[in-house]
């Protein structure tokens, strides 16, 4: 298996396509996926109790000991199941993506640690993929969670690397997910750029606010706001669209 070269000792400040990891933008909140791994590294730290910054360090040593994957579960996959109770719910995301990159996880440990691990563990490999995985390859896990109804998968799966990767039928059509699920549009990674200028979005946002108005149902705030959004930077009449029409 072949593994990208990584050592949680000195994380990189950008994402795996060397596009900056970290900062999130005003409508981003700072979830493990925006936050540079160094950073991350350094806020745990301060905010771990001793016994969970030990076992912390311990976890990540014995990850960048024995990357990969190893029979039918490896050291560092059972370190991901302890995140929660050893680090506590609110850093236990943030414990598993740094685990997951000084294991340096590829695509094919990721998948494997999404399709059999607990809701909480197939949010981390979501929130790691823009800090492991260079090119569209793990996609698939970003489409199977936006399949859920898990409204935490969702917003997880709608991160920087969802941003960069996902086209713009699957993109317009996970923002509509947001919608119907309530998931904040301000967890979607680089909304502002995606949807300026997109008439189909704004088409299909249209569409969506008219059905529920027929339906004598509240229009959801978000839909506005990207509606919006939509509206910055609209192609001039009689000029292609550069979205495209599908939908």
């Amino acid at each position: 298996m072949t593994q990208p070269h990584a050592a949680h000792a000195t994380p990189d400040t950008q994402g795996a396509d060397g596009t900056p990891a970290g900062h999130a933008g005003p409508d981003q909140g700072t979830t493990p996926a925006h936050v540079p791994l160094a950073e991350l590294r350094a806020a745990l730290a301060t905010r771990l109790d001793g016994a969970a910054r030990a076992w912390l360090d311990q976890a990540l040593d014995e990850a960048a000991a024995h990357p990969g994957t190893h029979g039918p579960i490896s050291v560092w996959e059972l370190r991901l199941a302890e995140a929660g109770r050893r680090c506590g719910p609110a850093h236990a995301d943030a414990a598993r993506v740094l685990v997951l990159h000084a294991a340096r996880a590829d695509t094919d440990a990721l998948t494997r640690v999404y399709t059999q691990g607990t809701a909480d563990e197939r949010r981390a490999v979501l929130h790691a993929l823009p800090h492991l995985v260079p090119g569209p390859d793990a996609l698939p896990l970003v489409e199977d969670a936006l399949r859920t109804n898990d409204t935490r998968l969702v917003a997880a799966a709608l991160g920087p690397y969802a941003a960069r990767h996902l086209d713009a039928h699957q993109w317009r059509h996970a923002v509509l997910k947001c919608l119907f699920t309530g998931v904040p549009v301000a967890d979607v990674a680089d909304l502002a750029r995606r949807a300026r200028g997109d008439g189909e979005l704004a088409r299909m946002l249209a569409d969506y606010a008219a059905e529920r108005t027929a339906a004598d149902r509240t229009v959801p705030e978000d839909l506005h706001r990207v509606l919006a959004l939509t509206e910055s930077g609209r192609p001039a009449p009689g000029t292609a669209d550069p979205h495209g029409k599908e939908s």
